[in-house]
């Protein structure tokens, strides 16, 4: 069976936001039917209001008596019936209170109804505590002019406008007070939940910032081993099934094993990471070959790649998992992108203020394509590390790859690539 459910229930449900429940049955019934408890009120203040209500005096003219008599009992009925809007429209009702109020005091009869008192928690509770102030002090000081001058006409004895002024005072205060506590609880309560929101909106947005993040990271890794070490392998493949010599191909077999195995357990660690549930996962990258690794490796598949380093300054571990990166995909896109180059350079530079890798071929051909996946991921690996890098045709027939990571403190404090 369904149940029905309120309407605020549902949009904290939907928001995420897994709020208790208003305690209490009534407190929940006159949340879901607030117009229906409006009514109530309403009708309890014109039962009470119109019972000061009398007779106009003897003493005023008769047509002046005939509109006191009519026009009371309306504005009565009219300041409850305006108590319907107090919640959208506070000031409404408010205004409209203390307008009968000033019929109260034309006529004689004592004021300090209850619609003052609903007319100025509503207007503490669904405006503001300053509202509620000014509108008091507006109000009295409005009753207080017009006692005055009925009092210079002879309308009222100053008994009459004493009551009337000192009734809506004290009720005016009670309903001011009361509705400043509520009014104050009500809009802390809304703020709370509204930074709960924010702060939810703003965990949801760092997971998918995070998710997108590691995504990347797993894409750069799984393009550098699997780029890498398939360029290898074709390229040992093709060399052992060209030659002849029984030796070499051998060679060259055992050399394309090797590297499959190497990519294979790199594969495997990633993975592993990737499918443990329980354990916790790190966000550092794999282990990468070193630069005279990835050198060595492609020297054994017969391609003409040197390797010069200078200066013997150490970095962190994200500084140079980057290194080995840079050198692994400069080298890759060498083997892959000019097979015909005669020389493939790789120089690293180490100093105090940083590290410059430099990747160089001669086999760069007459066109050149647009950087793939592989520079891209460069890119953010040199940005992460705050550094820089640049590539392009350099003097003609060769390619350049350089890139340039700082040793200062950024650099340092970063540890993923």
């Amino acid at each position: 069976m369904s149940k029905t459910r309120s309407r605020s229930a549902v949009s904290l449900e939907d928001d995420g936001l897994r709020l208790p429940r208003p305690p209490g049955v009534f407190q929940r019934f006159w949340g879901r039917h607030p117009l229906f408890g409006d009514v109530l009120i309403s009708l309890f203040c014109l039962l009470l209001s119109l019972a000061p209500v009398r007779s106009p005096a003897d003493d005023l003219p008769e047509p002046t008596a005939l509109l006191l008599a009519v026009l009371v009992p309306i504005s009565v009925v009219a300041a409850c019936g305006a108590l319907l809007l107090r919640r959208r429209h506070p000031l409404v009702p408010f205004i409209a209170a203390f307008a009968a109020e000033a019929f109260f005091l034309l006529l004689g009869a004592p004021g300090g109804t209850p619609m003052v008192t609903v007319a100025a928690y509503s207007l503490a509770v669904y405006a503001s505590n300053r509202a509620a102030w000014v509108g008091l002090g507006i109000g009295l000081a409005s009753l207080t002019v017009l006692s005055g001058v009925l009092l210079l006409l002879g309308a009222i004895t100053l008994q009459m406008a004493a009551n009337g002024l000192l009734g809506n005072l004290v009720v005016g205060l009670i309903g001011t007070l009361i509705g400043i506590n509520v009014g104050g609880r009500k809009r802390y309560l809304a703020a709370l939940i509204d930074r709960s929101r924010q702060l939810l909106v703003e965990r949801d947005q760092q997971a998918k910032l995070a998710a997108a993040a590691e995504r990347a990271r797993i894409a750069r890794e799984m393009h550098d081993i699997v780029s890498h070490s398939l360029t290898v392998i074709v390229a040992l493949s093709e060399g052992a099934a060209a030659t002849s010599d029984a030796a070499r191909a051998r060679d060259a077999s055992t050399a394309a094993a090797a590297t499959a195995r190497s990519a294979l357990g790199e594969m495997r660690s990633m993975l592993g990471v990737l499918r443990e549930d329980e354990a916790a996962l790190p966000l550092s990258p794999m282990t990468a070959p070193t630069p005279h690794d990835t050198v060595m490796t492609a020297q054994q598949a017969g391609f003409p790649v040197t390797f010069s380093s200078t200066g013997g300054a150490t970095f962190t571990a994200g500084v140079e998992h980057a290194v080995a990166r840079i050198v692994q995909e400069g080298v890759t896109n060498a083997i892959r992108h000019a097979p015909a180059a005669t020389a493939i350079d790789v120089r690293l530079e180490r100093s105090a203020n940083g590290v410059v890798v430099e990747v160089v071929n001669d086999g760069v051909g007459a066109t050149v394509g647009p950087s793939g996946f592989g520079l891209r991921g460069l890119a953010e690996r040199v940005a992460h590390v705050n550094g820089s890098i640049a590539y392009g045709r350099a003097d003609g027939s060769r390619w350049r790859l350089r890139a340039t990571i700082p040793a200062g403190d950024l650099a340092l404090e970063q540890e993923n690539p």
